[in-house]
C-alpha cells in the first residue's frame, strides 16, 4: 500500500497493454453521467454486464459522498466509490458511509488560504469535511446546505470551529473573474507546496487535497489491496482532476467532450458523455474486440 504522500508509478499512455481488464475506473460528471446528470439505460446495462463478467467497477469522482445518489442505484458487487478526488473511499451499499479518509491537514489548509489571499485577491473558500460543507459568505455553493456554517475560512478552520473534529477532505477556492486554467496555474505556483490542487468545474473553482492525494493515488491503493496492477485497469475521464488517473491506468480514455489537456495526454478517445462513451468501450472490452 502506498503512503499518503507517495505518488503511484506513472504509466505511458501510448504503451500498448495486453493484459485482460479486471477493473474499470470511471469519473462521473462529464464522463459516465449525461449532462442532465442521469445514467443512460445503455450505460446501466454495460456496468451490470461488466460486473457479471467479473470486472470490478469503481466510480472515481470529485463529488462528496452525499452527492453519490446519482449512481447509488447502479452499483453492483463491491459497491465502492472513490470520492472527493481521492480523499474518501465510500461504501455505496451502506448509504455512502465513508470507510477510509486521506485528510487535508488543518495547518496546510490554512497555509493555502493565506497564500491564495495574497496571490489572488478576491478568492473565496469552502471547507469540505466528512460531515458536510461549510463556506464563506461570498462563496457560491453548488447547492445551498441548511446546516452549513457560514464564516471566514480562517474561522471554519479554527480549532474552535463547530465541526473541527471532522477530518478535512478538501478545501475549495473560487474566483469570480479569473479564467479557470489561469487560476489553477497561479494557485499551484502560490500554494502547491501545501496541497494537491486541481479542478473539475467549468468555472474558476479549484479543489485542494492533501499532498499526494489524488484520484490516481487512492485508486492505486485500492487496486493494490485487490492484487490488481495498472495494466489491468481501464480508466475514463474528462477534466484535469482525471489526468493522473488516466496516466496511471494501463488503458485510458478521454471523452470527446474532455478538456484539451486531457485529450492531449490520453492515447485513447471515445465519444462524448451524452453519447454513452464509457458504455461503448465497456461493450468492446467485454466482447474482446480491438480497442480504439
Amino acid at each position: 500500500m502506498t503512503s499518503a504522500t507517495e505518488r503511484p508509478e506513472p504509466q505511458t499512455p501510448s504503451t500498448i497493454r495486453s493484459a485482460a481488464i479486471r477493473l474499470i475506473a470511471t469519473d462521473l460528471d462529464g464522463t459516465l453521467l449525461r449532462d442532465d446528470k442521469t445514467v443512460s439505460r445503455r450505460t446501466i446495462d454495460a456496468l451490470a454486464a461488466a460486473e457479471r463478467a467479473g470486472v470490478e467497477v469503481f466510480f472515481v469522482t470529485g463529488r462528496p459522498a452525499r452527492w453519490m445518489d446519482v449512481v447509488s442505484d447502479h452499483v453492483h458487487g463491491h459497491g465502492l466509490a472513490i470520492c472527493a478526488n481521492g480523499a474518501a473511499v465510500v461504501d455505496l451499499h451502506q448509504g455512502g458511509r465513508i470507510i477510509d479518509v486521506r485528510a487535508l491537514e488543518r495547518e496546510e489548509a490554512l497555509a493555502v488560504v493565506a497564500a491564495l489571499r495574497t496571490a489572488v485577491p478576491g478568492t473565496s473558500f469552502a471547507v469540505e469535511r466528512t460531515g458536510g460543507i461549510h463556506y464563506e459568505p461570498d462563496y457560491p455553493p453548488f447547492q445551498l446546505d441548511p446546516v452549513a456554517t457560514i464564516a471566514s475560512a480562517e474561522e471554519l478552520l479554527s480549532l474552535d470551529a463547530p465541526n473541527a473534529a471532522e477530518p478535512i477532505l478538501k478545501l475549495l477556492a473560487f474566483h469570480p473573474t479569473l479564467a479557470p486554467d489561469d487560476f489553477l496555474v497561479t494557485a499551484r505556483e502560490a500554494a502547491g507546496v501545501h496541497g494537491s490542487i486541481t479542478r473539475s468545474s467549468p468555472t474558476a473553482l479549484l479543489e485542494i487535497s492533501g499532498l499526494g492525494v489524488s484520484k490516481a493515488s487512492t485508486l492505486a491503493r485500492c487496486c493494490a489491496e485487490r492484487g490488481i496492477g495498472p495494466s489491468e485497469v481501464a480508466a475514463f475521464g474528462d477534466m484535469p482532476n482525471d489526468l493522473e488517473m488516466l496516466s496511471w491506468a494501463g488503458t485510458s480514455y478521454a471523452m470527446a467532450n474532455a478538456h484539451p489537456d486531457v485529450l492531449t495526454a490520453t492515447s485513447g478517445h471515445t465519444v462524448g458523455n451524452n453519447d454513452d462513451g464509457v458504455a461503448v468501450i465497456i461493450e468492446r472490452i467485454l466482447a474482446g474486440a480491438d480497442l480504439p
